[in-house]
């Protein structure tokens, strides 16, 4: 009896694998149709400016239309429309020169064109989830500045064995754009084998000789030097240094109280009884180190996801992966800010668990929609559905913050008793004048330099297939960057922190914090530079989309780069006062 209902289910399998043959499994048969799905058009540099296909007057072809939904939350995001082009096309079915409509220019349409063709307009279309690029039209300078539109489609088609592994297009037949004219849409179709793999059909649209150029791979062994170099100089002048502290609190434990008295009492041995002290808003200082660790986490977990599974190769699934690793590593957030909280003496937890668990959903939430109104005032495909704002809105009400309140309990009765190795004093010291470059707002501008310097050829990269079109792979380097970004930025915050105990000021919890956070002030400062400098981007919408979401990449990354500041120095500070003999 078993085997025949195994043999039943198999039966079904196969039915359906071979019924299933379409643009999700990947495999066809012969003569299967195959869809070309229209997704959008904008102008060249502005990548993020885009516009459904058929916002600009583009006839379909005659086939019945196809409905497509947003198959994962990235797609809805990233504003991809597709629309189904009507174009008849049949797996291996070459086609000749074929009219599929046409179009009689009007006023309002001829408009649109000429428009279209002065902003350099191009579109994207999709076969079987591989992409297509083509340029709406062309101006002739010659003759007196006239618009022509790009009205034949070629398509070039490679297959291997029963997939699809290489599409090309080439626009030909240029038609002049001017009033009543009756432009002829057409197409043709060439198929041809191919030996490129279906696991290699993306390799292509990469660009090796730009990311794994020689200054790509220079400025990742400069920054890996400067990381030894830095661990090397931060534990050569730290122990030297530390050694002779040693010796001369040593030499005072054996003074008697008069000699103590007249001695030259100098250090951050001075401030151990204000050191563990908590820090000022003690409730916005928990939620942020526990939204850092919250973003360090899932900034790895992505970047390993994304080197395991190209990630790059399915629209939209970098950032559904992101929103999917974000809700379910919630427990992070509230486990290492509900037990810092608690540690400091916080009795508002709920508050504070509150806070830590929509800080940054509420300043990405706040930034969309603020982009979102300007989308949908310019009715770009960026302006986010309404049903996907709510399942936005659903996962964080019911994901994000059951489980960030669970880490919260975890860290409150787990991490959240203190275990200082001295104790504070209940009248705070009072802190002596020092000089300008021992003041805490000097640490903070200067600590961010050298994180910054670590990593500001990767912010190149990373902003140009972002903001241009490259698609970014190299997620080794990116590995690489991250774990030398939490190397220097906890190296330089120690000797920061050093420096200020040193001057007898014991507010180093916010100074740490800042000076790492710093970084990314001077990553949006070089956010500047790239918009005016290395792209031709233009107009109010790409402009307030560009800068809106640097902030937000900025605001995230300081709050990554601070909780490592954070917490090395956090370590480094509990290492010598428990070392130390405190009377």
């Amino acid at each position: 009896m078993f085997q025949k209902h195994l043999r039943f289910c198999l039966l079904v399998l196969v039915l359906v694998y071979g019924a299933g043959g379409d643009e999700h499994t990947h495999i066809y048969k012969d003569a299967e149709e195959v869809v070309l799905w229209m997704n959008t058009v904008g102008p060249y540099h502005n990548r993020q400016e885009t516009y459904e296909y058929f916002s600009l007057p583009f006839c379909r072809g005659s086939k019945e239309s196809i409905g497509h939904y947003h198959e994962t939350l990235g797609e809805a995001l990233l504003g991809v429309e597709l629309e189904f082009s009507g174009i008849d096309i049949d797996f291996k079915g070459d086609m000749s020169k074929t009219e599929y409509c046409s179009v009689e220019l009007n006023e309002d349409k001829l408009q649109a064109f000429v428009y279209a063709v002065q902003n350099h307009y191009w579109y994207q279309m999709y076969i079987d989830d591989l992409p297509i690029w083509g340029i709406v039209g062309e101006i002739d300078e010659n003759n007196g500045k006239e618009y022509y539109i790009w009205s034949h489609k070629k398509f070039d088609i490679g297959y291997n064995g029963r997939q699809i592994v290489d599409v090309n297009l080439t626009s030909e037949v240029k038609v002049k754009l001017e009033m009543n004219a009756k432009i002829p849409f057409t197409y043709e179709i060439k198929w041809h084998t191919s030996k490129i793999r279906y696991e290699d059909r993306f390799d292509k649209y990469l660009d090796p000789n730009f990311f794994q150029h020689r200054i790509h791979w220079f400025s990742i062994f400069n920054s890996f030097m400067m990381v030894i170099f830095l661990v090397g100089l931060v534990s050569m002048i730290l122990m030297r240094t530390l050694r002779k502290d040693y010796a001369r609190y040593s030499k005072e434990e054996d003074l008697d109280d008069m000699e103590k008295d007249l001695g030259d009492e100098y250090g951050w041995k001075q401030v151990h009884g204000d050191v563990f002290r908590p820090a000022s808003h003690p409730l916005l200082f928990s939620a942020l180190i526990g939204t850092g660790y919250h973003i360090g986490t899932v900034s790895l977990c992505v970047i390993l996801f994304a080197i395991v599974g190209e990630l790059y190769t399915e629209r939209g699934s970098l950032l559904s992966t992101s929103i999917f690793v974000y809700a379910a590593t919630a427990p992070v957030n509230g486990y290492f800010g509900g037990g810092l909280y608690s540690r400091m003496g916080g009795k508002l937890w709920i508050k504070q668990m509150m806070a830590s668990a929509f800080l940054m959903p509420a300043l990405t939430c706040g930034l969309a929609f603020f982009v979102n109104f300007i989308a949908i005032y310019y009715h770009a495909s960026r302006a986010i559905p309404f049903g996907t704002m709510v399942a936005v809105t659903c996962i964080c009400i019911f994901v994000i913050l059951p489980l960030t309140l669970v880490g919260t309990v975890l860290g409150r009765n787990l991490a959240g008793q203190p275990n200082y190795p001295c104790r504070i004093n209940a009248v705070p010291r009072p802190i002596p004048e020092k000089k300008w470059f021992m003041e805490p707002a000097v640490i903070v501008v200067l600590g961010g330099i050298l994180p910054f310097g670590s990593i500001f050829i990767e912010m190149y990269f990373i902003f140009t297939s972002f903001w241009a079109y490259k698609i970014y792979y190299v997620y080794g380097f990116m590995l690489l960057v991250f774990v030398i970004l939490a190397i220097v930025t906890v190296c330089v915050t120690i000797v920061c922190t050093y420096f200020l105990l040193n001057a007898e000021d014991y507010r180093w919890q916010w100074t740490s914090f800042l000076a790492a956070a710093s970084t990314s002030g001077y990553v949006y400062l070089y956010s500047f530079y790239y918009f005016f400098f290395k792209t031709k981007m233009y107009g109010f919408f790409q402009t307030s989309f560009y800068f809106g979401y640097m902030a937000l990449f900025s605001a995230a990354l300081g709050i990554m780069c601070g909780t490592f500041g954070y917490m090395g120095t956090s370590m480094f500070i509990r290492k010598i006062y428990s070392t130390v003999k405190i009377d």
